[in-house]
């Protein structure tokens, strides 16, 4: 492995997944921050995250891309949906023999043109969509050894298909899967609503979009991709009162006799940060980690499934890391955090 440093540019540092990009790249062994932006620039990250004071200090530019490409060769586009395609078509259509890495941690490249724009908006940049690797290592890793442009996946789509994948040949064609996701606010973002306000939240729970929600078809869709099998998914996701932190539950029924376990360990064998566990998982062995915790248990034909995440980190920020890392021909595990936040 090359220890070459690569110059890195964080595009929409402000939110909760820039911070945690930050975090990362701070101590990777290799990645160098070069650049960091948001939508306003004229300000430290410091200023913007006061829990970086003393450990990184830059200034936080407004986004230009002619800067982006002198200073980094590796960008994350922490943006949201629509802002980020229009931002990742400058990048990729710029005239320069330097072909930069882009990792977007939007929804904008996840989709297939019908789907996005079905759930999304009208697409700004559909000449490059075809061109966008799904970021899932788990089922994509070669391709995105190879992309220049990868389409981090959703939080609650990861949870959902690491569980989901490994019985697809053991479900029948059409059948309904029901999912039952939980996420800590911290998925919701930043920005304020009555819905995330202390008042709502606490000591509460909630169920929000059910079956409606956008996560849906990128589910649907990736699991007749990676699987084969047209599935209706029944999707409900529910908020729930900590900061981070995601917990999936899957119900589908068998179509013949299987040790889901073994399937499961056979199945992820190989994968490093896919833990398939003995008892019903939780969020906090997860948490500050880019871990999956899987668990399964089964009653004759039916299975439940249960997977655990930490929705900033494997459902967001150090998914990315290990994509850039995969992107930048360094090791898959390179700099990404491992040891959760217990107690």
């Amino acid at each position: 492995m090359s220890t070459n440093k690569i110059d890195v540019a964080i595009i929409g540092a402000s939110g909760y997944t820039g911070l945690e990009l930050l975090k990362i790249i701070i101590n990777h062994p290799i990645f160098n921050i070069t650049y960091v932006a948001n939508s306003e620039g004229n300000i430290s990250v410091s200023a913007l995250h006061p829990s970086l004071k003393g450990v990184f200090e830059m200034t936080v530019s407004k986004a230009d891309t002619s800067e982006i490409i002198k200073k980094a060769t590796v960008v994350f586009l922490a943006l949201p949906h629509q802002a980020s395609m229009g931002f990742a078509k400058q990048l990729i259509n710029l005239d320069s023999d330097k072909k930069l890495k882009i990792i977007d941690l939007s929804a904008d490249y996840r989709l297939e043109l019908a789907t996005y724009e079905k759930h999304y908006c009208p697409h700004e940049d559909a000449l490059n969509l075809p061109n966008a690797v799904y970021g899932m290592p788990e089922f994509y890793r070669d391709a995105i050894k190879q992309a220049n442009l990868v389409a981090n996946p959703g939080c609650y789509p990861t949870a959902s298909l690491l569980a989901l994948i490994p019985f697809l040949e053991y479900i029948d064609e059409n059948s309904s899967v029901f999912i039952d996701a939980k996420s800590g606010i911290s998925g919701a973002g930043k920005k304020l609503s009555d819905a995330t306000s202390f008042v709502s939240v606490s000591e509460n729970m909630t169920a929000y979009n059910p079956f409606k929600h956008r996560h849906t078809p990128e589910i649907i869709e990736k699991a007749k991709l990676v699987g084969n099998k047209n599935l209706k998914i029944n999707f409900v996701p529910h908020l729930i009162p900590v900061t981070r932190g995601m917990l999936v539950s899957v119900y589908v029924s068998l179509n013949q006799k299987i040790d889901s376990k073994k399937v499961l360990e056979d199945f992820y064998k190989n994968e490093e940060f896919v833990r398939i566990s003995n008892t019903p998982v939780d969020i906090k062995n997860t948490s500050g980690t880019n871990f999956c915790d899987i668990f399964v248990a089964q009653n004759g034909d039916d299975l439940f499934i249960n997977s655990s995440i930490d929705n900033l980190l494997k459902g967001a920020s150090s998914a990315a890391v290990v994509n850039a890392n995969l992107m930048c021909g360094l090791e898959e595990n390179c700099g990404i955090p491992k040891i959760a936040y217990v107690p």
